[in-house]
């Protein structure tokens, strides 16, 4: 196989690939970076040797993932507030939730921040891709069984700690409520709007102004967002866009993206808040 032959094999399997990169690391430029290692690999691969390169490849990702996710949780323990996953365009890449939708949904990527990297890797290449076990098996390194065990358990973390969702039709009503209700300052709408446990979560990074810790319940998350509501929302131009399968604010000033917002609701209402505010973050924001 050449090197044409191989760009042509690699570019075909290209977007998988950063569906698992992303999957695993929740940061749109970190995967891209990882895809990139695997690019590498490939040109320097003896692919003359390699029976299916397509598995070659999402092998290598996976793996190259564990890692960087090891060194990436690392890294989280010097950042200032809490750490959200990046949101990435749905829209604009089809491939990335073509397959199935699974473990895309930044709720989900919270969640699975808790899982171990191997955990975590099992969970992705079978919820989101459907592997078998037995390939999760040789990707990983392990026997069938506990592969099998290590999908249950990431199952169970996620259900468990995961209400029924609504659906997209309901979680976008409640975005765009939950929008109009904060800008006017109705409190008695927003409070409508909200579980009983609603957590308000703004990723910052230390900038100012930005909330470093979750604001918790729906009295004291409505009070808090009419308390900064007064100063935040004058200027502020927003947009509804496509971000990990679900339906994203886009908020700008003076025609500069200068934040994302999207709600994880299910039937009892909005349960998470979710505020990227991290300028680093942002580049993958559809405008």
């Amino acid at each position: 196989m050449d090197l044409d032959e191989a760009a042509a094999v690699f570019t075909a399997v290209r977007p998988r690939l950063f569906g698992i990169a992303y999957r695993m690391l929740g940061s749109v430029a970190e995967a891209e970076d990882l895809v990139q290692d695997v690019w590498v690999r490939w040109q320097t691969t003896d692919r003359a040797a390699v029976a299916n390169p397509g598995a070659f490849l999402a092998t290598a990702t996976t793996r190259l993932a564990i890692n960087a996710l090891q060194s990436a949780r690392a890294r989280r323990e010097t950042y200032v507030g809490p750490w959200l996953p990046e949101p990435v365009d749905t829209a604009a890449d089809p491939h990335l939730g073509a397959e199935r939708g699974e473990a895309l949904e930044l709720a989900v990527l919270m969640l699975m921040e808790r899982l171990s990297p191997t955990e975590r890797a099992a969970y992705v290449l079978r919820e989101a891709f459907d592997y078998p076990y037995s390939q999760i098996a040789e990707i990983l390194q392990a026997n069938e069984p506990s592969v099998r065990q290590l999908v249950s358990r990431a199952r169970r973390h996620v259900a468990g700690e995961r209400r029924n969702p609504a659906s997209e039709t309901a979680q976008r009503e409640l975005l765009t409520t939950f929008l109009r209700a904060a800008r006017t300052g109705d409190l008695e709408s927003l409070e409508r709007l909200f579980a009983a446990d609603v957590a308000s979560i703004s990723d910052g990074n230390g900038a100012p102004r930005i909330a470093r810790r979750p604001v918790v319940g729906a009295a004291r998350v409505a009070s808090y967002l009419l308390a900064f509501g007064a100063w935040f929302w004058d200027g502020v131009e927003v947009s509804l866009v496509a971000t990990n399968g679900r339906t994203s604010a886009v908020l700008r000033r003076d025609g500069n993206v200068f934040g994302a917002v999207t709600v994880a609701a299910s039937e009892d209402g909005i349960e998470h808040i979710l505020w990227q505010m991290n300028p680093a973050k942002l580049a993958a924001v559809p405008v």
